[in-house]
């Protein structure tokens, strides 16, 4: 067995910068809300955008375990969650739940999950029409900490 069969999770997704990204919103998230007595319309907020985070993260990993054309589904998927995080960030502001420090942290990491996972979207539709891989970018993979393209499907 080599080095990079020591460092790889069992579960591949786990090893996508996006998942752990998302990972690391969720927990921000739930040290962010409040606990306690409140309104009860305050608690439904409260769910559906820990529930819009978590689908970022559960997102990626059912679509992980499909094929290409099944993940890219499912990762914009998790780009639609980002996109609900959103509104739930600006929402949260204007009750009172999120700090102005809170909204802006929220939207610099949603900003940077949905970029995240555009970049990964569009390698995947490149490597899906069969483009050579002196056509793709060497960088998108490096940033993603992700394979190649090509590894990816011996990953899943």
């Amino acid at each position: 067995m080599n080095e990079r069969d020591n460092n790889v999770s069992f579960f591949r997704f786990e090893d996508l910068r996006i998942y752990a990204k998302a990972m690391d919103y969720i927990v921000w998230l739930y040290q962010q809300l409040p606990t306690g007595e409140m309104a009860a319309n305050q608690k439904f907020m409260q769910k559906s955008f820990l529930k819009s985070a978590q689908d970022i993260a559960l997102n990626t990993a059912e679509g992980s375990s499909r094929n290409r054309t099944q993940f890219l589904y499912y990762l914009k998927m998790a780009k639609s969650s980002v996109r609900e995080c959103v509104v739930h960030t600006e929402i949260a502001s204007r009750i009172g739940i999120l700090s102005d420090e809170g909204k802006e942290h929220s939207r610099t990491e949603l900003m940077e999950l949905t970029k995240m996972i555009g970049s990964l979207i569009a390698s995947l539709q490149r490597s899906t029409l069969g483009l050579p891989h002196t056509e793709r970018s060497s960088e998108e993979s490096d940033d993603l900490n992700m394979p190649e393209p090509d590894e990816f499907d011996e990953m899943i």
